[in-house]
């Protein structure tokens, strides 16, 4: 009786407005990363299997990756290809709508999400410029790397921001270490350097994976590669510390593993300019690198900038209230990275990290019988529940907030490996079920032995 009660008053309301396909309330989810795809999957389960509202997916890509595992990907030691979720099929199997496409603006008038045209690797047109329609429009386009305008960024070096990214940087390191081993001559001074820039989690689980994968590459017939010497790794840091995000002990303790394993860490770095032999510190050292990784800085993307006049931060974030409705028009909503939400409790800015966007999706779910019922909305609120950083096969570190009342717990090795590997599984079961997510871990554990443990292509 609810549910019939609830789509009345839905249909009754859309009629109202206009709405042209039978009634239904149209809920746009634009960006399909680990809070849009979340969301939409369990909104699509709940509400479009039903025909209670029509959602629709939009995104410039056509898979999914969790996006904390693409310094894996760029490593070498994930493949996507075993990882991403298709979001044409997905969307079938949970009945929504995937629409591709860029999103370039909108129109609050009219309610209105303007897509360019995408085109396919020939450059032909696969999909014109078009419009989407929306009721509820929920913005969760993620974040990227943020280059501050250093000068050589965008030509010299390469950000993991997207799987083709992290791919198109595998590429080249596996292409410099076959080059290197093909040469007449021996390895030059800096041609096998990896320099990453960037000590937040990104930059410094990326540099602990890459001493261990290009090793492993070594070990696979290119003999006239030496490791120890002709390998080289370096983490740059602008701040005082790596991993600035976490505590100081925890820092402290991965500083102490990376000098272990032979990573030079460069803190209180300035970066002024990336080069295509190196970069170039504030200090006036040059660090050679034929691989440079730019993972510093966070900013939403520039298409946010005025967009639809909403209230915007410096970084491009979209601006919202309590509720997760942005501060100009509450038909739209942001969440994730690509939203400014100072959290009651600290009077801080709820980070950019994904249990904030897990969370965020989570309690959007919860309030939208609210939102399609016209009724008032509860206020979200964030709850930390720790950091953990893998150092991949090495070591994982993390801290445990709210764990024991009143105090951090500090873990490290297998229970914080099992730990982080336990996020992705969540990742996973929130988008297909517990069933599949058991059936797919015991397919893998079977045939971890058959595979390679790097991608070497």
């Amino acid at each position: 009786m609810r549910r019939q009660s609830l789509h009345r008053i839905v249909r009754h309301r859309d009629r109202q407005r206009g709405s042209s396909v039978a009634g239904l309330h149209k809920i746009v989810v634009v960006g399909g990363g680990a809070a849009g795809l979340e969301l939409v999957t369990k909104l699509g389960d709940r509400y479009g299997k039903r025909k209670e509202a029509e959602i629709t997916l939009i995104d410039r890509s056509r898979t999914h990756i969790w996006k904390p595992l693409l310094h894996e990907v760029a490593a070498g030691s994930m493949d996507v290809g075993h990882h991403a979720v298709d979001y044409l099929h997905h969307a079938h199997a949970h009945h929504f709508r995937y629409r591709i496409g860029e999103m370039t603006g909108l129109d609050r008038d009219r309610q209105v999400v303007r897509l360019a045209a995408s085109h396919d690797a020939e450059g032909r047109e696969v999909t014109p410029a078009r419009e989407i329609p929306y009721d509820t429009l929920i913005i969760a386009i993620g974040s990227a790397s943020n280059d501050f305008g250093t000068p050589g960024v965008k030509e010299h070096a390469i950000a993991l921001d997207t799987p083709d990214q992290a791919q198109r940087f595998h590429r080249r390191l596996i292409n410099a270490m076959i080059r290197a081993h093909a040469q007449d001559g021996p390895v030059r001074p800096g041609q096998l350097h990896v320099a990453v820039i960037g000590a937040g989690a990104t930059g410094t689980e990326l540099v602990a994976e890459l001493h261990r994968t290009t090793r492993a590459v070594a070990a696979t017939g290119l003999d006239r590669i030496d490791p120890d010497k002709d390998l080289k790794l370096t983490l740059i840091e602008a701040a005082d510390r790596i991993l600035p995000a976490v505590p100081e002990r925890l820092s402290q303790d991965v500083m102490a593993l990376l000098a272990g394993i032979g990573v030079e860490v460069r803190t209180r770095a300035r970066v002024t300019e990336v080069r295509p032999d190196g970069v170039q510190l504030a200090d006036g050292s040059f660090i050679p690198s034929e691989l440079v990784v730019w993972a510093a800085g966070v900013r939403a993307p520039d298409v946010l900038r005025d967009l639809g006049g909403l209230e915007t931060t410096r970084n491009n974030q979209l601006v919202v209230t309590p509720t997760l409705q942005t501060t100009r028009d509450p038909n739209i909503f942001a969440l994730g990275d690509c939203a400014h939400l100072i959290d009651a409790a600290t009077q801080k800015p709820v980070p950019p990290r994904a249990q904030a966007a897990h969370q965020q999706a989570t309690h959007l779910l919860k309030q939208m019988p609210n939102r399609l019922a016209g009724q008032p909305l509860a206020p979200f609120r964030y709850r930390d529940f720790g950091s953990l950083v893998s150092l991949g096969e090495y070591t994982t570190v993390g801290n445990l907030m709210g764990f024991i009342r009143g105090r951090n717990v500090f873990i490290a090795g297998l229970f914080a490996r099992m730990m982080y590997q336990s996020l992705y599984k969540m990742h996973q079961r929130a988008l297909h079920g517990t069933w599949k997510v058991a059936l797919d871990t015991a397919a893998r554990m079977l045939t971890r032995h058959t595979v390679p443990r790097v991608k070497l292509h």
